[in-house]
């Protein structure tokens, strides 16, 4: 197996200085160079792999070595790479190490010196790649698993709602298909759903009815039509719900528990705020559970169940198209119309 072999970014405006430090490292890296901060950020803008350190001279024409440091440091992509300032006798060493230089370097130019600190700031630079690779795959490990275990939560909901279980994943992707249609078409949401990320809110629908695990058996599984005091049983759930959710963790510092809460605890509100727990009106409705009302609603038209018979997909479109403005978000219920047949595709596909 071929080593991979470093890259370091030489900058500094004296050609000199280039050539030696190329000659001193050369044997070891694979060696970039520029001559100032200007040339030095285009190259780290248009290399296949970022260098894993700067070694950068303090005083250069067009843009100094700290503008340029600067510049790395307000940049998520640069601002990681470690930067070994190359001084002269009147810069201030204390002044760029404070300002987050790991270390410098001073003229003239001593090889086993240059050696050394590159060395050492390589290694330290790929240790902590290292750990941060493991972290990251150690959080996508945890976030898959919580994934399955809250999906696999949702199902047992709806398979004690006696639904198939199909219902979590239809409702899922028709929410995702709305997300899509609201972003492409331009609507007035667009940027408002990029924001909120149309996975997130496609992940956090799976918890609409969590919950329905609060709700007795008596009520949930009963086949007809719920008397008024069973009803009012029945939309506890959204309350329920959003207890649930908080028990999770802390939905201020998670987008997906966030969307978890707007969801199950504001599905059931209504654009012209009848709706319920909190009748809510318009807008003060969150945009993930003005979402999920149209697919949760769409779904219980479309599909059969213990008290009724399904409707035809036409049918369901013109039910959710006439409680425009009153029971749905307007744009929300015209996008419905232009991707129909996404939705009905959708509902034929997980039966």
């Amino acid at each position: 197996m071929n080593k991979i072999v470093p890259t370091v970014l030489i900058v500094d405006d004296m050609d000199i200085n280039v050539m030696v430090l190329e000659e001193i490292l050369k044997d070891d890296y694979h060696i970039i160079t520029a001559n100032n901060g200007k040339e030095a950020l285009e190259k780290l803008r248009t290399a296949a792999t970022l260098p894993k350190i700067v070694l950068l001279d303090v005083m250069m024409p067009e843009m100094s070595g700290p503008q340029m440091f600067e510049i790395m440091k307000a940049d998520n992509t640069f601002k990681r790479i470690p930067v070994i300032f190359i001084t002269a006798e009147n810069d201030s060493e204390s002044e760029l190490l404070a300002a987050g230089a790991v270390d410098f370097i001073n003229k003239p130019l001593v090889p086993e010196i240059v050696k050394l600190r590159v060395r050492n700031q390589v290694e330290l630079k790929n240790y902590s790649d290292s750990l941060e690779e493991m972290v990251a795959e150690k959080t996508a490990e945890a976030t898959r698993t919580l994934d399955n275990a809250l999906q696999g939560l949702a199902n047992v909901i709806e398979h004690r709602d006696l639904e198939s279980g199909e219902h979590v994943k239809r409702t899922q992707l028709y929410v995702l298909a709305l997300c899509d249609y609201l972003i492409i078409s331009g609507s007035k949401y667009a940027q408002e759903v990029l924001d909120l990320n149309p996975k997130i809110i496609m992940n956090a629908m799976a918890l609409h009815d969590v919950g329905k695990i609060a709700i007795p058996d008596r009520i949930l599984l009963k086949p007809g039509r719920l008397d008024p005091e069973e009803y009012e049983i029945m939309k506890t759930h959204t309350t329920r719900g959003k207890d649930i959710i908080a028990e999770l963790g802390d939905i201020h510092s998670s987008m997906y528990l966030k969307h978890c809460e707007d969801i199950c605890y504001g599905h059931h509100e209504r654009w012209d705020g009848k709706g319920y727990p909190r009748q809510l009106q318009e807008t003060d409705i969150p945009l993930p559970a003005r979402l999920a009302s149209i697919a949760d609603v769409y779904d219980a038209l479309v599909c059969a169940r213990v008290y009724k018979a399904a409707f035809p997909y036409s049918e369901a479109i013109k039910i959710i198209t006439d409680g425009s403005g009153t029971q749905f978000d307007p744009v929300m219920s015209d996008a419905i119309v232009h991707i129909q047949n996404r939705f009905q595709e959708i509902a034929q596909e997980y039966k």
